[in-house]
């Protein structure tokens, strides 16, 4: 029997038989697929990447064992300053009348503070106003002016605490009528302001020992520190008093209390 022999001709697929061929096309178009999913796979999970990037990793926390305390101090000094202010007020008939009145008055009173300061402060003028004045209307009438009320302020400051008193009974026997207001300052409180926090910070520091030597911890290094500067009203004499002593020929006794200047401040310890 003869055995043939087949050449295929160039440019012509090879060709095989059966099972065989089908099986091996079968192999191929799956690893075409495969191939072709694992790089559809790569294109996402880069695409994902670039809109979502890694977090970076988060810093250590910081230690949050603290202690925070607040510190309260007063400084008490003398004050270096008064402030004076008096009132003049006159009634009249007319608004012209009450208010040339008042103003010859409030002159005189001027002149008077100025002549006894003798350089050792300064004198101005303000709050002026002028009322009419009505009487007691009966029930279904219309109330009636009856006259006019001027007043005027005077305020008087200077350093020279000691003259107060005098200043005081010069002023009533002028013509003033009422004493508003004696304040006390300070020309300059930093001083104070100073002693006042350093008091301030002893006692947020006794406070933070005793709490942790209470809660059985070591104080550390201090992490925070601040501090406030209160205002408290300075210390203010009435006036009543005063000019009714004037009133009655005794010199004005003038006795100005301490200013105290307060201060806060609030540490935070960390806790070793």
């Amino acid at each position: 029997m003869k055995k043939m022999l087949h050449i295929a001709k160039p440019g012509a697929g090879a060709r095989c038989g059966g099972s065989r061929c089908r099986a091996s096309g079968l192999l191929m178009l799956l690893a075409g697929v495969a191939i072709a999913l694992a790089g559809m796979r790569v294109g996402a999970q880069a695409e994902e990447g670039a809109m979502n990037p890694a977090p970076l990793p988060a810093s250590p926390s910081q230690d949050s064992r603290t202690i925070e305390v607040t510190g309260n101090g007063e400084a008490h000094v003398a004050p270096d300053v008064a402030s004076l202010n008096l009132a003049i007020e006159t009634h009249a008939a007319t608004a012209q009348q009450s208010a040339g009145q008042n103003a010859a008055l409030a002159q005189k009173v001027v002149d008077a503070l100025n002549t006894k300061l003798q350089s050792k402060g300064k004198v101005w003028t303000g709050g002026y106003s002028l009322y009419p004045e009505y009487n007691e209307p009966r029930p279904n009438e219309k109330p009636v002016v009856t006259g006019y009320r001027a007043e005027n302020s005077i305020t008087v400051e200077t350093g020279e605490i000691g003259m107060l008193g005098g200043l005081i009974d010069t002023a009533i026997e002028a013509g003033a009528n009422r004493i508003n207001f004696l304040n006390f300052t300070l020309r300059d409180e930093s001083q104070a302001r100073s002693q006042a926090i350093t008091l301030a910070a002893k006692d947020a520091q006794t406070q933070a020992d005793s709490l942790a030597k209470s809660l059985g911890v070591k104080l550390g290094p201090v992490v925070k520190a601040t501090t406030e500067a209160e205002n408290r009203p300075m210390p203010m004499m009435r006036a009543g008093a005063m000019a009714m002593s004037a009133s009655s020929g005794a010199p004005t006794p003038v006795q100005p209390n301490e200013v105290t200047v307060p201060a806060t401040v609030s540490i935070t310890y960390q806790i070793e």
